[in-house]
């Protein structure tokens, strides 16, 4: 099976890379080749989707699957079906979970649930990817397949604030100040491992009956925000001192949270993975936060210049705090 990654080297995309070689799959990247990801086996075309003059080598081959791991516009998808038509038999585009109603009407996500969000940019940008491909499945049959992750990890701390690509929160418990967790910390979250999810990925790769459907893969492990932050503190060996903030007061002081915060994180979601069961059965996330985590902080530690401290986030904590702890 011949397979086209579009990126490949990423927080998510580098464990189904190395799970696809593993199964035997004849595996290309088409990418910039900056990533200092190495991952034998995988055939690298190197270009930028996003510039037409880089995509000549790239229109040489068909594919059995493509997979689009960095397409955020719906740009990005009209470029893709007028490249890829009739050149594969798959499209596989990555969206997010993030789509999905918000706030939620039941507190059950299943992929029947209704998309819709209007807080975030992020996520909006990613339904109307998401309604292009449809539409051009429904009036033009192109076989597309649609892929939700929820928050997924590797390289990347999955908190919802100071995270992700930043350590900032990491260090400020190291050094004993105090964090902020949205809310009472009661709600609830889920966090999946990369390598969890490139089982599912994987297994939809090539799967005809797959085709015209849409799935989230996310791991089974539901936990309260306050749990999250306590088994990443004690993974550091720290106990974190946590000030707890509504998400309306965090993101009435500091905007640029919004998004990531209300349009996503401050709601409680549990998923119904049943369908990614049904139509790929050896799929099941093994991976607790706990022992994830403690990966990613190893990771860390072997490539300190991915410690990033973000001095202006830190700033926005600061502020935050130092407001509401005068009302």
């Amino acid at each position: 099976m011949k397979v086209l990654f579009i990126g490949g080297t990423g927080n998510i995309s580098t464990a189904s890379s190395k799970l696809a070689i593993k199964k035997g799959i004849d595996l290309y990247h088409f990418n910039r080749g900056q990533s200092t990801v190495e991952i034998s086996g995988v055939k690298t075309i190197i270009g930028d989707i996003k510039k037409p003059n880089e995509l000549e080598e790239l229109k040489k081959h068909t594919w059995d699957v493509v997979v689009n791991w960095i397409a955020f516009i719906p740009e990005d998808i009209e470029n893709d079906i007028k490249l890829f038509k009739g050149k594969t038999k798959q499209y596989i585009f990555i969206s997010s979970a993030s789509c999905y109603q918000t706030p939620l009407s039941y507190p059950i996500i299943t992929e029947s649930t209704p998309l819709k969000n209007n807080l975030w940019e992020y996520s909006n940008d990613k339904i109307k990817c998401e309604d292009l491909l449809v539409k051009t499945y429904r009036e033009e049959d192109f076989p597309i397949i649609i892929v939700r992750p929820s928050y997924t990890y590797d390289t990347v701390i999955p908190i919802a604030i100071g995270g992700f690509d930043e350590y900032t929160t990491v260090d400020r418990i190291l050094k004993g100040k105090e964090i902020i967790i949205h809310g009472d910390g009661t709600s609830l979250w889920t966090v999946t491992h990369a390598d969890d999810f490139a089982i599912g990925l994987v297994g939809l790769l090539g799967l005809t009956q797959a085709i015209g459907h849409a799935f989230h893969i996310t791991s089974d492990e539901v936990l309260t925000w306050n749990m999250i932050y306590k088994i990443l503190a004690e993974s550091v060996n720290c106990e974190a001192k946590v000030v707890h903030i509504s998400s309306d007061f965090i993101c009435k002081m500091e905007p640029s949270f919004t998004g990531g915060l209300l349009g996503d994180k401050s709601e409680s979601v549990i998923f119904d993975n049943s369908k990614i069961k049904t139509f790929v059965p050896g799929f099941k996330a093994t991976i607790s936060f706990a022992e994830g985590i403690k990966r990613t902080l190893k990771w860390l530690d072997e490539n300190p210049d991915k410690k990033i401290v973000n001095s202006d986030t830190n700033a926005k904590i600061d502020a935050i705090l130092r407001v509401y702890k005068a009302l």
